[in-house]
């Protein structure tokens, strides 16, 4: 049983961390009678990560009157989440997410709000919640975090959360129902990542361009128009970038190369065009580069064999004309390339590729 060692405790313990990072540690039922929910001190409570064989979050989990930490993510939760949690009226970050067969309802998802007003945290990713995202998520002003990936929310997605003073993570992706508008950002604005890809939320990609610290943004199957804006330049501190599946007027991509602390580049099917930009060498923390599905002209830059840290290269449905350049053999950590559905000429020396790179690769020409 996972809680012998709990049992042990001292009544005035008031932080118990048993999250396990690599796999699942704890494993069996929880239920209301242990002794863990006497510890009525508590402060901070982290069983992350392991396996409680669906049981449901038990009633009892609103026993800690002190508690401002609670962190029961991944842990293999079944079923409706208590509404007492909304007695834990000092949380200050509360993480359930990637509990795939938790769900929470409507109206305890407005309770637990109202009553949770000094939150800081709210992780919910992966829960059922399939009901509209209340306006008053945007009172918590203390929020700095808010993860609300794949929740099945629908509705009218409230402005004024984008505008929290003190919001610095906000992901809605895989919400497709949500609709709604961005917000003209300010400079004074926390926000460093963005992402709420794959939902219905659209406007005018230029209300971002002030927010210089902005590290990810995933905006994805989300119906934004028009030319790319050249102030995507000026977004230097972005380290992951997805704009694919747009309706993008396309062009080429000139705006790229200033921002040299990127890892991840995703700009498949917004209507690319021209040659890759020699820019593209400024790249030089990037793993990810997808390109696929646009009208990208001219050879494959060699330059792609000195960005030593790529491990996926996808430049497949393109207008390429080109060799394969000799440098890319020298890409020690690619896992996948796909070059695919171009014009590509010469030949492949299948025994160089065996010599050189070490990992498994996968190889679509």
């Amino acid at each position: 049983m996972p809680f012998k060692l709990v049992n042990s405790l001292n009544a005035h313990t008031l932080s118990i961390s048993l999250e396990q990072k690599f796999g699942f540690g704890l494993y069996g039922s929880i239920n209301s009678s242990i002794s863990l929910f006497h510890l009525v001190h508590l402060q901070r409570l982290n069983l992350g990560h392991n396996n409680f064989n669906y049981s449901q979050i038990p009633t009892t989990v609103g026993n800690f009157p002190q508690l401002t930490y609670l962190k029961l993510s991944a842990s293999v939760f079944f079923g409706e989440i208590p509404s007492q949690l909304s007695q834990l009226s000092k949380l200050s970050s509360l993480d359930l997410s990637l509990n795939l067969d938790a769900f929470l309802r409507e109206s305890d998802l407005r309770s637990l709000i109202r009553n949770l007003i000094t939150l800081e945290k709210l992780h919910l990713s992966f829960i059922n919640i399939s009901s509209t995202i209340h306006d008053s998520i945007a009172n918590l002003s203390f929020l700095t975090s808010l993860l609300l990936e794949d929740c099945g929310l629908f509705g009218k997605f409230p402005a004024r959360i984008f505008e929290l003073e003190d919001l610095e993570t906000l992901d809605v992706r895989y919400n497709q129902d949500i609709t709604g508008y961005l917000p003209e950002f300010n400079r004074s604005s926390r926000l460093v990542s963005q992402k709420f890809g794959d939902s219905c939320i659209s406007g005018n990609l230029s209300s971002i361009r002030n927010l210089d610290s902005l590290q990810e943004l995933d905006a994805r199957a989300c119906n934004f128009s028009g030319p790319i804006p050249d102030w995507f330049a000026n977004l230097t501190q972005l380290t992951y970038l997805s704009l694919s599946d747009n309706n993008f007027s396309g062009g080429p991509l000139s705006w790229i190369g200033k921002q040299n602390k990127l890892t991840y580049l995703d700009l498949e099917n917004i209507n690319l065009s021209g040659y890759i930009p020699s820019s593209l060498r400024n790249l030089t923390q990037l793993f990810h580069l997808h390109l696929r599905w646009n009208q990208l002209t001219g050879p494959i830059p060699s330059l792609l064999g000195n960005l030593s840290r790529l491990a996926y290269i996808d430049l497949t449905f393109n207008k390429l004309r080109s060799s394969i350049p000799e440098s890319i053999f020298n890409l020690m950590d690619l896992q996948i390339l796909s070059l695919g559905s171009n014009s590509l000429h010469g030949t492949v020396e299948i025994l160089k590729l065996i010599t050189n790179w070490k990992c498994s690769l996968n190889l679509e020409l």
